[in-house]
C-alpha cells in the first residue's frame, strides 16, 4: 500500500500527482524518489535513462519500492522512435510500414509484442501510438510515425495497436489530439497551425481518435498545435474547447489527457512553462508531460509550485485540479490491477513485419560483391532523436563483409558519394527525398553516373521511384534496414 511523507497537504500532492517529469542518469536519483514519497504518480523515461532490459527493470522496481502503483511512462513508438532500443535502433517496425502492410491482426501482433517487452521492464504507460493522419507530405515530425494518409487506415491500425498494447497490461496514449499530421512546422520549435475547416477536421483528423476511443485508450496525448476552426485563440493543450467540449463532450472520452511535453517552444516559448501548465490543467489536460529537456528537481517544484499558487489566486479551480489528479491515480490503479499475458513473447514479429512492409520497384537481381553504402542523411528531427542509428549498411556487411559506408549531406553529396565509392556498387541511402531537394539533387548526380545505383529510401516514399531497383522499407527501424539487406544480398 502507498503512504505518502507526511506534511504534504492534499493540494501540494495534487499538484504533483499531475506531473510526469523525467530525469538523468540510469538510477532513479534521491530527488525523484523523494517526490514519490510525496505524492508524484508519474515518471517518464527517455533514451538517456536507458542501458539494458536488466538496467531498466532494476529502475523500475526502484520507482515502486517507493509507490508501488506509480505509472512508469515512455515514448516507444517503435520504429524510427525508439527508446528501448535506442543505440540499435527498433526490433519493431513503426506505423508507416504496418499501414504499408494494412493487416491490422499483424499492426495488433507487434504492438502486443512491444507491449510485453516493456511490461516486461517494468514500464506500464506508453506514449503510443500516433493518430496523426500523414496528409501533408512536407510534415517535418510525423512522416513515418503515422499509419498512412488515409484516415480510414489509420483509424483503424490506430484501434488495432491500442488493442494490442493494452492486451500486454500496458496503457496506450493515442497522440497527437486533435491530430498533428496537417502541419508544415514542428511544435518542438514553433508553433503549428492547421487551417482546415470543421468538416474536414471531422473528416479527417477526428477519425483515428474516434476509433481509439472505441477501443479503450487509456490516455490521449494533446498536440501543440493551433486549430483555428476549433479555437481561433489557444493551442490545443490549452484549449477548453478542444480537451473539454471537443474530447470529453462531443467525442464522449473519459481517460486521461496528457500534455505532449511542455518544455517545447509551442509552449514554453510563448507562455513559459508554468503559466502553461496552470493553462493546460484548466482547459481539460490531466497529466502535464515534462522532461525531455527540463529534468531536474527544480522544474518539478517549479510546475507544482505554480499548480498551487494558481489555486490559491483562484486562477485554478480545486476541484478541475483535484478531478485531473484522480484520473491520475485511476490510470495508476489499473495498470496496477491489470493482469499480463504469461508464456513467451513473439521475438521475430517485427522483422516479419518489416518483410512484408518492403515494396520493390524495378529489377532486382542481388548483390554479387560488397557494396559502397553512401547514407544521404539529414539533419536529425528532435522528435526522434539523433543517436539511434539506422540504414543499412551495418546489416549488409553481416551477408556480404568488406561492404563500405559514408555520410553525406548537402550540395556536394553527389560528387562526393561517386569519388568515395570507387568502382564498387552503389547503394544510396535515403530518408524523406522529396522533402530534401539536396537529397533528389544527389540522386540525379549517382544515377547520371551510375545508372545501376540501387536507391533504398528509408522515409515516406513520396517521390518517385527511380533507380533500378528502388527499395522503399517505409522506416528506418534497424529491421527495416534488415529486411532490405535481406534482399539486396539474395537471402
Amino acid at each position: 500500500m502507498t503512504t505518502f511523507a507526511s506534511g504534504t497537504d492534499t493540494l501540494t500532492r495534487d499538484a504533483l500527482t499531475v506531473l510526469q517529469p523525467g530525469f538523468t542518469g540510469t538510477t532513479a536519483p534521491d530527488w525523484l524518489l523523494r517526490r514519490v514519497g510525496e505524492g508524484l504518480a508519474s515518471v517518464g523515461l527517455f533514451g538517456r535513462n536507458i542501458a539494458s532490459a536488466a538496467q531498466l527493470a532494476a529502475l523500475t522496481a526502484q520507482l515502486r519500492a517507493e509507490r508501488d502503483d506509480v505509472l512508469v511512462a515512455i515514448d516507444e513508438e517503435g520504429g524510427d522512435v525508439t527508446r528501448l532500443e535506442v543505440r540499435t535502433g527498433s526490433s519493431f517496425p513503426g506505423n508507416h510500414a504496418l499501414g504499408a502492410v494494412d493487416d491490422t491482426d499483424l499492426t495488433r501482433q507487434v504492438a502486443y509484442a512491444l507491449g510485453r517487452r516493456l511490461a516486461a521492464c517494468g514500464v506500464n504507460f506508453n506514449w503510443a501510438p500516433s493518430a496523426d493522419v500523414n496528409s501533408n507530405p512536407d510534415n517535418p515530425v510525423i512522416g513515418v510515425r503515422s499509419f498512412g494518409a488515409d484516415p480510414g487506415l489509420v483509424a483503424r491500425h490506430t484501434a488495432a495497436y491500442v488493442t494490442g498494447l493494452q492486451s500486454a497490461g500496458v496503457a496506450a496514449c493515442t497522440k497527437h489530439f486533435p491530430g498533428h499530421g496537417d502541419t508544415a512546422v514542428d511544435s518542438h520549435h514553433a508553433m503549428p497551425r492547421i487551417d482546415a475547416d470543421p468538416e474536414v477536421l471531422a473528416a479527417r483528423e477526428l477519425a483515428p481518435f474516434h476509433a481509439a476511443i472505441a477501443a479503450g485508450t487509456k490516455a490521449v496525448m494533446s498536440a501543440h498545435i493551433l486549430v483555428p476552426a476549433l479555437d481561433p485563440d489557444h493551442p490545443a493543450t490549452l484549449s477548453p474547447r478542444v480537451l473539454t467540449e471537443l474530447l470529453r463532450g462531443d467525442l464522449g472520452y473519459g481517460g486521461l489527457i496528457v500534455t505532449d511535453g511542455m518544455e517545447m517552444q509551442a509552449i514554453a516559448g510563448t507562455y513559459g512553462i508554468e503559466r502553461g501548465s496552470v493553462l493546460a490543467i484548466a482547459a481539460g489536460a490531466d497529466a502535464i508531460c515534462v522532461g525531455g529537456g527540463l529534468a531536474d528537481d527544480d522544474t518539478v517544484r517549479r510546475l507544482r509550485d505554480a499548480l498551487v499558487a494558481a489555486v490559491r489566486a483562484g486562477e485554478l479551480a480545486e476541484e478541475r485540479l483535484a478531478d485531473a489528479a484522480e484520473r491520475v491515480r485511476a490510470l495508476a490503479q489499473w495498470t496496477a490491477g491489470v493482469s499480463r499475458p504469461s508464456g513467451t513473447a513473439d521475438d521475430e514479429v517485427g522483422l516479419r513485419a518489416a518483410r512484408r512492409a518492403l515494396r520493390i520497384t524495378g529489377d532486382l537481381t542481388p548483390l554479387t560483391g560488397a557494396p559502397y553504402v553512401a547514407a544521404l542523411t539529414p539533419v536529425a528531427n528532435i522528435a526522434v532523436g539523433d543517436e539511434t542509428p539506422w540504414g543499412v549498411a551495418a546489416e549488409l556487411a553481416e551477408f556480404l563483409p568488406g561492404t563500405e559506408s559514408g555520410t553525406f549531406t548537402g550540395s556536394v553529396a553527389g560528387g562526393a558519394v561517386l569519388a568515395a565509392a570507387g568502382e564498387r556498387r552503389i547503394v544510396a541511402v535515403v530518408r524523406d527525398e522529396h522533402r530534401h531537394p539536396w537529397m533528389a539533387a544527389a540522386l540525379t548526380t549517382l544515377l547520371a553516373a551510375r545508372p545501376d545505383t540501387v536507391v533504398v529510401e528509408m522515409g515516406v516514399p513520396q517521390a518517385p521511384p527511380r533507380g533500378a531497383p528502388h527499395i522503399a522499407t517505409h522506416g528506418a527501424a534497424r529491421v527495416c534496414g534488415r529486411a532490405a539487406a535481406e534482399v539486396l544480398a539474395g537471402r
